[in-house]
């Protein structure tokens, strides 16, 4: 059986697509680059302790969205629409930004009511995104979801890249901010991001009009028992499922190595802030063209054959980041020592560090978004938010192997190489489960 969709308006496609564009700023200065350092080293003031605590703050924050995204996302599906569900966890992910503003400098005191407000952005955040996901093969039909989905993480990455650019310019302008009041307005500044740049989803992009109008109760309880339901059947659906586990383990990977290639380049450079902020934009840079490339690429291909090209690369990238050290590239060949007069990216290791990095950034677009779709594709008609639901337990349910095997492995033999490379195991085998799916829609009632 084959979905048939009728497609939304070419505005409202775009209004879809802009959902990336407005979320991104959070997870970009708040989450990876801005705030999150912030939080641990300045408002807490002890790296040790705010590392563990801002690792609370994800790892909590994980297992939340893990336990409730599948019985949600079957609860949209029972309900018809999306769009109140976006609503409510949006508004979370605004209250959650604005509340930052409260995390003043050098108050340790402040660790645990400034990382709930966090975890209620960073859930907020995931949750809306399974809904909006899920939305996906209702406004486009499936011959053109790989190209608006990877149009969606372009955006997405333009958004996050024009943020990043803005507070760095700030930070300059500001001649360094010695009050923080730039990181902490990170907060609150993507709520209003947020705010201006989502209202146009939740105008034109049509949602889903239900069969039939229940009641919330009812939706929950049919939500329930249809995840019930799916959970029992999932060994029928062995090929969806075989996706869900090689997804697992290359998304696994890949968020590991977004997360620690700046914290070994940091290690093995002695790179400060402003350096790697730079790194992060040029990251960036690379990612949206791949991202729009991947969305041609996931409907001329497929998306499972654009996943796989993808996780090539971040392989090769991969391997070739952990083969640059303070004295050698790729593994064996001397270079001079890195001099602290340097400029920016100045020695042979940092520019064939880079080189690995930009093909990371310029994979790992087709790869996220090819990976969405592809779950639209293998998705049983009815059971979409259903599937995006698993989908987002997938990838966060065992969000925390990576970094412990990496924290592990980097304990015990006292190299942060061998423990970033560690990374490459989970994609590997994330790349050769993958062979094993079919790229075909599920039956309605396996």
């Amino acid at each position: 059986m084959t979905r048939t969709a009728r497609e939304a308006s070419r505005l409202g496609q775009f209004s879809w697509a802009l959902f990336d564009w407005a979320n991104q700023p959070f997870f970009t200065v708040v989450t990876t680059f801005i705030f999150a350092p912030y939080y641990a080293n300045v408002m807490i003031g002890d790296a040790v302790h705010g590392q563990s605590a801002w690792a609370f703050t994800q790892s909590i924050s994980g297992i939340l969205i893990a336990l409730m995204s599948p019985f949600l996302g079957a609860m949209a599906d029972a309900g018809g629409r999306r769009k109140p569900y976006v609503f409510f966890f949006q508004v979370l992910l605004g209250i959650g930004c604005v509340l930052l503003w409260w995390a003043y400098p050098n108050r340790p005191d402040l660790a645990q009511p400034i990382g709930w407000a966090v975890i209620v952005a960073t859930v907020g955040a995931e949750m809306s995104i399974v809904f909006n996901n899920a939305q996906l093969p209702d406004i486009v039909g499936p011959e053109r979801m790989g190209r608006l989905s990877g149009f969606g993480w372009g955006l997405g990455y333009v958004g996050g890249l024009i943020a990043l650019a803005l507070v760095l310019t700030a930070h300059f302008t500001l001649g360094g901010d010695p009050g923080y009041t730039l990181e902490r307005l990170t907060g609150p500044a993507s709520a209003l991001w947020l705010a201006v740049f989502v209202l146009p989803m939740f105008l034109f992009t049509p949602d889903q009009a239900p069969e039939r109008r229940l009641p919330l109760y009812d939706c929950a309880r049919e939500g329930a028992a249809s995840l019930l339901t799916t959970v029992r059947r999932l060994r029928h659906y062995t090929n969806a499922l075989t996706y869900l586990v090689a997804f697992m383990l290359y998304n696994d990977g890949l968020a590991a190595i977004i997360a620690f290639g700046g914290v070994y380049a940091s290690a093995t450079f002695d790179w400060n802030t402003t350096t790697l902020g730079v790194f992060g934009i040029i990251l960036t840079v690379f990612a949206i063209p791949g991202a729009f490339l991947g969305g041609k690429l996931d409907d001329y291909l497929g998306s499972k054959r654009t996943v796989q090209i993808a996780i090539a690369g971040v392989i090769v990238a991969t391997l070739g980041i952990v083969s640059v050290t303070a004295d050698r590239v790729l593994f064996v060949v001397p270079a001079d020592p890195v001099s602290p007069m340097r400029g920016m990216f100045g020695s042979a290791q940092e520019k064939a560090f880079m080189a690995f990095a930009l093909l990371l950034g310029f994979c790992m677009g087709p790869m996220q978004a090819a990976s969405r779709t592809l779950v639209g594709r293998l998705a049983p008609v009815g059971m979409t938010g259903e599937f995006y639901g698993l989908f987002a337990l997938s990838g966060r349910a065992t969000a925390w192997m990576a970094p412990l095997a990496i924290g592990i492995i980097t304990r015990t033999t006292q190299s942060t190489r061998l423990g970033v490379a560690c990374v490459l195991v989970f994609l590997v085998l994330g790349f050769l489960l993958l062979w094993r799916v079919r790229e075909q829609q599920a039956p309605a009632h396996a």
